[in-house]
């Protein structure tokens, strides 16, 4: 019950996503007036602020309770986005927006110990999976609500979006408290959380990046990120509009078969790879990647068919996205260092936040500078190296599998107790 309360928050939560991001850019550079500059600066303060929180947030998930901090974090972005209601100057936005992406990035890795923790090991992908898909449908209802609702043409057009998202934030928060009300960490989720001290943050990260399985991990997050997140909202509407001539129209309809096509096959997918390795997975998603940007490239050369063909394009991402969060959240966690499972997933996600950042600057370099096939050839070479390292991520969680037998072989032999059980948790990260 709990894990299902904690989907439905986690929808309600991300209500202000889909609301205020896709229309503050042109509420703050025309319908206020302040710029270009300001616009662009507000984004970019929001994914400061998303980079700031998540390693922070996770660290303190790790040493006190994640429903704690996940309530505080989104009631902060909740003063945060409701500020914006009476923001009446370029600096008071910035400040708004920076607030904002602290909250809702703040919540993200103490949801995700939530679900460590309230969840068997046996059931963590399907409640990660339900988790992403509810969260996809509560930013499609609050852009949709949105998009009838919010008026350009007034300063307070947008003040609709900014309450929503308030609205949002407080709700989940409730049902989040709630559910966290007398609960403990469920027997079989293979997490030992007495005594967590990740150290300090420079500490944390070296033992995290001692891992050969945990590196590569990186490397697919990062990858995976810019193969896709990183151009959703900006990179490949640019390339649609400026290369393929692509009505914008179409745009919203790409994004709009993205989403239906996630909530359709979410449930299909879980269930077809719940025997899958994950490292086997995440190279599906890499090569469903390359595909993605093939079909791509070869819109620009029929241009009877671009629309049909970047539409396709966006449903084809989705059928990755299917098996891309509910396996790596589940497989990052499992190869965190010990009481650092919060701390791991928050440097993770702003690895992710980091790179899907710098993603639209490169979009904007290339496709500005008319190389579109830079562009694509770019990101195919991004998604075949997502492939690469999720190969390499399954020969090394075999070799991280075959060393800990032999270690528990030879504790056995001698008699003396092997310091590295083989918890579900470990099972799970040595799956391949």
């Amino acid at each position: 019950m709990r894990a299902k309360l904690l989907i439905l928050a986690s929808s309600i939560g991300m209500l202000g996503w889909g609301a205020v991001l896709p229309y503050q850019y042109a509420y703050a550079a025309d319908t206020r007036a302040w710029g270009s500059l300001a616009a662009a600066a507000a984004s970019s303060l929001f994914s400061v602020g998303a980079l700031v929180a998540a390693p922070f947030a996770g660290r303190l998930s790790d040493r006190f309770d994640p429903v704690l901090v996940t309530v505080l974090a989104q009631l902060l972005g909740a003063l945060g986005v409701g500020a914006l209601v009476a923001a009446d100057s370029p600096e008071s936005f910035l400040v708004g927006m920076f607030v904002f992406g602290l909250g809702l990035s703040a919540a993200m890795p103490a949801k995700q110990v939530l679900v460590l923790r309230w969840v068997a090991v046996s059931e963590r992908r399907k409640v990660f999976a339900y988790k992403f898909t509810g969260e996809a449908i509560g930013m499609a209802i609050g852009a949709y609500v949105a998009g009838h609702l919010v008026d350009l043409s007034r300063a307070d057009g947008l003040d609709v979006g900014f309450l929503t998202a308030a609205l949002g934030f407080v709700l989940s928060s409730v049902i989040i408290g709630g559910a966290g009300l007398g609960a403990t960490t469920h027997p079989e989720s293979g997490l030992d959380t007495a005594g967590a001290n990740p150290g300090r943050p420079i500490e944390a990260l070296r033992a995290i990046f001692a891992s050969p399985a945990l590196r590569w991990t990186a490397v697919i997050t990062v990858t995976l990120a810019l193969g896709f997140y990183a151009q959703f909202e900006a990179g490949l509407p640019a390339y649609a509009i400026t290369v393929l001539d692509v009505d914008s129209r179409a745009i919203g309809t790409a994004a709009a078969v993205n989403a239906i096509i996630i909530v359709l096959l979410q449930v299909v997918v879980v269930r077809a790879t719940a025997r899958r390795s994950a490292p086997v997975l995440l190279m599906a998603v890499g090569s469903i990647w390359v595909l993605a940007w093939l079909i791509l490239s070869a819109a620009q050369f029929a241009p009877g068919v671009a629309a049909a063909l970047f539409v396709t394009t966006f449903g084809v991402f989705a059928v990755g996205e299917t098996m891309y969060s509910p396996v790596l959240n589940p497989l990052t966690a499992s190869l965190a260092p010990k009481g650092m499972v919060g701390q791991t997933l928050g440097t993770f996600a702003a690895l992710q936040t980091t790179f899907s950042a710098v993603g639209p600057l490169v979009a904007g370099a290339l496709l500005g500078a008319g190389l579109a096939n830079g562009f694509l050839g770019l990101h195919l070479g991004i998604s075949l190296l997502a492939v690469y390292a999720a190969w390499r991520l399954r020969k090394a969680l075999r070799t991280h599998g075959a060393g800990r037998a032999e270690r528990a072989q030879a504790s056995s032999s001698t008699g003396v107790s092997s310091s590295l059980p083989a918890s579900p948790t470990e099972r799970e990260s040595v799956a391949a």
